[in-house]
């Protein structure tokens, strides 16, 4: 087919060149309409997505896709603009609309660019840019392949899709401060969702992987398997009786709880007032043994990058020392708002990852000994403001540190404090397929609300 010879051509990383040489023109153009002070971001992304269901192609879709975005400073007012035309008469546009923008908008005395000895001087090679020469065709027969390996039990009756897709990005950043730097990345994925049923009940799972590399992601017939192995175990699920007991996290679902402790350290929600960590700075949130860092260098990583939104270079850090939390997590704008230092937290973290206990899954459940086994947690019931956390959850019940039965439709409930605090272990078995890197997490006590 015409695509795919496309889809075979990784992006041409000697285009950099060419959106530098956007980024320039654009600010140039501000320049010329008075802006004191300016910042764009130019891309070029393209990328192949397949899924099939029930052995039938449902989804191929190509996509190449061009963007820039530009913010203008007059002062301490801005105005921002987006265009997916890079022609000159659009940027000529993009900029006049930024600038009308602009003029009609209130200072702020937080606004503006990162000072020149704040940004990134060298951006280091992190090796992200790994594209995946495969043609329509080969990325159909691989989810084809990842569905039917996990269809081969009868009780798999239905199928949600699985999918392949491969996605390769250029993107530049420059400002007026005189930063300009960019790099190519690349993503890709399989995942298989699918259906179980017996005895009238039907239960849903899935699976997948993600990585820069393509050579290093499960191979198509490992994840349908998982995703079946997965969907089985569900079958036959029960309510839990209500009480108190203690609560294991299994690592994809362990990621969020780290992801909302993040969340309320992070520079939009304490400017905003809106977190119950505010002013916690120094305090002992999580018992002694526990650090949380992140690695925005790490060679290949998911989360990584040479330098944050605001051009200012990502460093490895940790947040948390000791049970102690040592800093928030702010971008150049909070940092002003709250007069600190910024952290290079523009756009967020990177590589999170927390300090493990020396156990893996299954010595965490000997430890649990009678609890519940969480895998999946659902629904919006994160307070950050007042710290109370209640969600819908699914997992298993555990006796005498063993899988003993699936259990569904019950609520985990307590506060975000008391659970950081009664961490009682961290696992070996990671998950780092995303931005978290973490294992499962065990958590002394919570409210369980089930039969």
């Amino acid at each position: 087919m015409s695509g795919q010879v496309i889809v075979q051509r990784p992006l041409d990383t000697g285009a950099l060149n060419t959106l530098r040489e956007r980024a320039e023109r654009v600010l140039a153009e501000a320049r010329r309409h008075g802006a004191t002070a300016a910042e764009v971001g130019v891309s070029l992304s393209q990328g192949l997505s397949v899924t099939v269901r029930m052995g039938d192609v449902e989804t191929l879709e190509f996509h190449r896709d061009r963007g820039i975005s530009l913010t203008v400073y007059f002062g301490q007012r801005k105005g921002s603009a987006s265009s997916g035309d890079d022609s000159d008469d659009s940027i000529r546009e993009m900029v006049k609309a930024a600038c009308a923008i602009a003029e009609h908008t209130g200072e702020d005395v937080a606004a503006g660019i990162a000072a020149a000895e704040l940004m990134c001087a060298n951006a280091p090679d992190l090796d992200l840019y790994h594209p995946w020469a495969i043609s329509p065709e080969e990325a159909i027969a691989d989810a084809l392949r990842c569905e039917q390996a996990g269809r081969v039990d009868a009780r798999i009756v239905n199928s949600e899709g699985a999918s392949v897709n491969s996605g390769d990005s250029l993107r530049w950043y420059a400002n007026s401060n005189g930063f300009s730097a960019g790099y190519p990345s690349s993503s890709h994925s399989r995942s298989c969702v699918l259906v179980a049923e017996q005895d009238g009940a039907m239960q849903r799972d899935y699976w997948y992987d993600s990585g820069r590399r393509a050579d290093q992601l499960g191979d198509a017939e490992s994840v349908g398997r998982k995703a079946a192995e997965r969907t089985l175990s569900r079958l036959g699920a029960q309510r839990p009786k209500t009480g108190k007991f203690p609560v294991l996290f299994a690592p994809e679902v362990a990621s969020g709880l780290l992801g909302h402790f993040m969340g309320a350290i992070s520079g939009g929600s304490l400017y905003r007032n809106a977190t119950f960590l505010k002013d916690k700075l120094g305090e002992t949130l999580f018992p002694e043994w526990v650090t949380l860092s992140e690695n925005p260098l790490l060679r290949g990583g998911n989360g990584s990058a040479p330098f944050d939104h605001d051009g200012l270079a990502t460093r490895a850090q940790n947040f948390v020392e000791k049970g102690v939390l040592a800093s928030y997590a702010v971008g150049l704008y909070a940092s002003r708002r709250l007069a600190i230092a910024p952290t290079a937290n523009g756009g967020g973290v990177r590589n999170l990852s927390i300090s493990d206990s020396g156990e893996d899954q299954a010595a965490l459940l000997r430890k649990m000994h009678t609890g519940v086994l969480v895998r999946e947690a659902m629904g919006p019931g994160v307070n950050l403001v007042s710290g109370d956390y209640s969600r819908g959850a699914a997992g298993f019940w555990v006796e005498n540190g063993e899988i003993q039965y699936p259990i569904e439709e019950f609520t985990i409930a307590g506060h975000l404090g008391d659970m950081y605090k009664n961490l009682a272990g961290s696992g070996t078995d990671i998950d780092d397929r995303g931005n978290v890197h973490v294992g499962s997490l065990l958590l002394s006590e919570m409210n369980v609300a089930g039969s």
